[in-house]
């Protein structure tokens, strides 16, 4: 019988920028099991709900997580806003969708330049980054901050964006639209990203069920769940359908990602012709009063938000359910039976973040 060592993976390790710790036991070079441990960087977030008032709360939900910063603050307007039965404007629920997707492709972007990192392709990296810096130059135009947008509010949004200023951003995202074809062609079809990722981390469609999996870690093994089928915000108006691919490995999830790209640029094109003149907000009077459950599908995943109020300024319980925490049990399934080697990129392909895991 082989020798089994333990070999600690994280919290520091130059491939992944995310304190996550595994304990990866081995046989030779062979992954027998990985036994995670996360608690490096618990902020309290959520006992917060003690100290600021349900308003303030927005910011912080922000803060939860700078790449999904927008989603993560819509989502808890958005469980407010259920609680109080506040009807949203409908302009409003178009800007949510198209800085919804700004975020969705920033995020992927900033991704695919990880994950090309994490098997060496520097030039690859550096381009998709490039790319994504003009997404992020959108988005401080429009909101004011370039990773913490600060444009949702309950009840609405801070800030209109002018129709004049819409087209104008649509013809800029058809030309971002065309480079990231450069990207995702190289992603597809180079010989050396195939060999690092097609067979690695396979994690089948049985499996993603019974494991919780969400967002392109559970499509990328064929199963169709997207909470934006649920028709929040502007989703229900526009015609899209969930980007599946039937691989269950690396090379399966990354497609996803690749895909759903063009997809959140249809759905911003969509909107940008849909969208309605209107108020961007309504007035927010008195206290939230009851409980409510919000689920939004963020780059990484479904996120849920629960709050409870009891007709005080101060939330009286404040919960979330992020991506990454519903997606470290598929990844230790995915790490059994692989090679030390590719421990890195099958990671890297949960897109973990563990700042929204550790609230």
């Amino acid at each position: 019988m082989a020798t089994r060592t333990i070999v600690p993976f994280g919290p520091q390790h130059p491939v992944l920028p995310e304190p996550i710790h595994l304990d990866l036991v081995l046989e030779d070079e062979k992954v027998v099991s990985a036994i995670p441990s996360i608690g490096f960087i618990h902020r309290g977030l959520e006992k917060l709900v003690e100290k600021k008032d349900f308003q303030e709360m927005t910011y912080v939900a922000e803060r939860i997580c700078g790449i999904c910063s927008f989603i993560h603050g819509q989502s808890y307007c958005q469980a407010i806003e259920g609680v109080m039965k506040i009807d949203v404007p409908e302009r409003a629920l178009y800007l949510r969708t198209i800085w919804g997707e700004l975020s969705r492709i920033h995020s992927h972007l900033l991704w695919l330049g990880l994950f090309a990192d994490g098997f060496g392709f520097e030039s690859l990296f550096m381009h998709s980054w490039r790319v994504r810096e003009k997404i992020v130059d959108i988005i401080e135009e429009t909101t004011g901050g370039r990773v913490i947008f600060g444009s949702a509010k309950i009840g609405g949004v801070r800030r209109d964006i002018d129709n004049l200023t819409l087209k104008r951003i649509e013809g800029e995202l058809r030309t971002i639209e065309k480079m990231c074809h450069e990207i995702t062609d190289v992603f597809k079809k180079d010989s050396s990203v195939k060999r690092r990722t097609v067979g690695k981390g396979m994690l089948s469609k049985e499996d993603a069920l019974a494991l919780g999996a969400v967002g392109p870690t559970l499509r990328g093994s064929g199963v169709s769940s997207d909470m934006r089928k649920l028709g929040y915000a502007a989703y229900a108006k526009i015609n899209w359908e969930p980007i599946l691919e039937t691989g269950c490995d690396c090379y399966a999830r990354c497609m996803v990602r690749c895909r759903e790209l063009y997809a959140s640029f249809d759905m911003i094109y969509q909107s940008t012709a849909k969208i309605p003149d209107g108020p961007v907000d309504v007035k927010v009077t008195g206290n939230p009063a009851g409980e409510y459950f919000s689920r939004t599908e963020q780059p990484r995943g479904e996120v849920i938000y629960y709050v409870k109020a009891n007709n005080t300024k101060n939330l009286e319980r404040f919960r979330v359910r992020t991506p990454t925490f519903a997606n470290i049990p598929p990844l230790v399934k995915m790490l059994g039976g692989c090679e030390l080697a590719d421990v890195p990129v099958i990671v890297l392909t949960i897109d973990p973040c563990i700042s929204c895991t550790e609230r």
